[in-house]
């Protein structure tokens, strides 16, 4: 699976779930089941996530980026 999904946590900083390989879930369904209840949440595109991990306390995204829907 090449897509990753993302959303703002709690302390601010941004979470991506990458889900596990034939796990048999779409990931609409990993990201409605493990994003936190009430979190925005974005499906994107694994290619789309920095590389450059050294600095990944500084990932931001935008609020009103998080359109594909709220954990539950």
């Amino acid at each position: 699976m090449n897509q990753r999904i993302i959303y703002k946590n709690t302390s601010g900083g941004v979470s991506v779930i990458i889900p596990a390989p034939d796990c048999g879930l779409t990931v609409e369904e990993i990201a409605a089941k493990d994003v936190p209840t009430g979190l925005a949440y974005k499906i994107i595109d694994a290619a789309d996530i920095p590389t450059d991990r050294t600095a990944r306390d500084l990932w931001d995204v935008d609020a009103a980026d998080l359109t594909d829907g709220v954990g539950a």
